[in-house]
């Protein structure tokens, strides 16, 4: 299912090299990108890619986004995403979505990381079940009540007892199986932060069989060419002037890997 079907970016870029996100953007002032159920955002450090995420998320109001006047210049960055505009996909019927899956959702790379760490400190995970429990209905004197009993510390317990036995890595694994569900729309930002190669795939893998097979559709920012390698996406490379597509294989992150690996490939042999 293609729930996001394009975006544009804003054509009106003031000049300024201090102006953000324009300055971000100058390159690309007033592009199109049409999306695909995979479609990825290619680009080193600085280009741009995971600030693009942020005004697509912005821009539709997905859970997630940072808001723009976070940054410094917010008048420039709200105006940005104002001027920019996106067009929503259709439905099997081929009739025009009207809005996007309620369960759509905006992931960080920090966000990932703020899951780890929660693990790694009670405190957290227990305002987390606390928290879980009022999103269920239970009141703050409920909630209170519910903490003192046996119950409760026997979970958070069982809890702690079972996460410690994973790395970082794994734990990351197990919130992306748990928090990617069927028939959504997902902005991915570095999703591959504290995975191993191997688990690199296994995670690219799980998105294919959820583009393909269960409607949901991807975004993601990554220069990983083990993400890269596996996802069966449209790759924007957002180095490139004009903005263009391009084969995983001929993005110069991959291509970095393959020479490198080659000038040693004699201790492989």
């Amino acid at each position: 299912m293609i729930y996001l079907r394009s975006f544009k970016l804003s054509d009106e870029i003031e000049r300024n090299p201090n102006i953000y996100p324009d300055h971000v953007f100058k390159h690309i002032a007033g592009e199109v990108l049409l999306f695909d159920r995979i479609t990825v955002l290619y680009g080193n450090n600085g280009s741009g890619k995971s600030t693009l995420l942020n005004v697509i998320s912005g821009k539709l109001e997905i859970p997630g986004a940072e808001r723009m006047t976070s940054y410094g210049h917010s008048i420039y960055a709200q105006r940005f995403m104002e001027r920019s505009s996106y067009q929503l996909g259709q439905d099997e019927q081929e009739r025009a979505i009207r809005r996007l899956p309620e369960g759509s959702r905006y992931l960080k790379s920090e966000d990932i990381l703020y899951e780890v760490k929660k693990i790694q400190q009670a405190s957290v995970l227990r305002e987390g079940l606390l928290y879980e429990q009022m999103n269920k209905g239970m009141s703050k004197e409920q909630a209170a009540e519910y903490e003192a009993t046996y119950a409760f510390k026997k979970k958070l317990d069982d809890i702690q007892f079972s996460q410690e036995k994973y790395s970082n890595g794994e734990t990351s694994m197990q919130f992306f199986e748990e928090h990617l569900l069927p028939g959504q729309l997902y902005l991915l930002d570095e999703p591959e932060t504290s995975l191993s190669p191997a688990n690199q795939i296994k995670m690219a893998e799980q998105i294919n069989e959820l583009a393909r097979y269960l409607d949901s559709q991807f975004i993601i920012a990554t220069h990983s060419p083990y993400v890269l390698g596996t996802l069966q996406a449209k790759i924007y490379n957002l180095d490139a002037k004009p903005l263009q597509t391009a084969e995983w294989f001929e993005l110069d992150n991959v291509q970095f890997f393959y020479q490198f690996f080659n000038k040693h490939k004699q201790l492989f042999e």
